[in-house]
């Protein structure tokens, strides 16, 4: 991802490569943590996969819950349904890939706005 600046994108530079342009929508790189006391984005950090989302959720590791619970707190928060937000990668490991249909030029706004408290 390029910057705001070098480009006129709004939101993708606070996104800090965290996102890719998808066909059809874009990727975010999601570090997950289930059983967290509230559900909630911390901002993102830098992952040795590169840098992520940090999200944490009130859900357990068992049986998808943590990832549905990602998956729809994520849809919640961009006002998307939650069939426009998926798990691509990482089903059982923290690092999280996740597909969100959409335009990208639309999506970055939204999660940028996701960041601030």
């Amino acid at each position: 991802m390029t910057d705001a600046g070098a480009d006129g994108r709004a939101g993708w530079a606070v996104l800090d490569g965290a996102a890719t342009r998808a066909e059809g929508g874009l990727r975010l790189r999601v570090k997950l943590t289930p059983k967290a006391g509230r559900t909630g984005i911390q901002g993102v950090e830098t992952t040795a996969q590169g840098p992520a989302l940090k999200v944490q959720v009130t859900a357990v590791p068992e049986k998808g819950r943590a990832n549905a619970a990602l998956t729809a707190f994520l849809a919640k928060r961009l006002g998307l349904a939650k069939r426009d937000v998926t798990l691509e990668a990482g089903a059982t490991s923290r690092h999280k890939t996740v597909f969100i249909v959409g335009a990208p030029d639309a999506l970055a706004p939204l999660l940028e706005s996701t960041l601030r408290p």
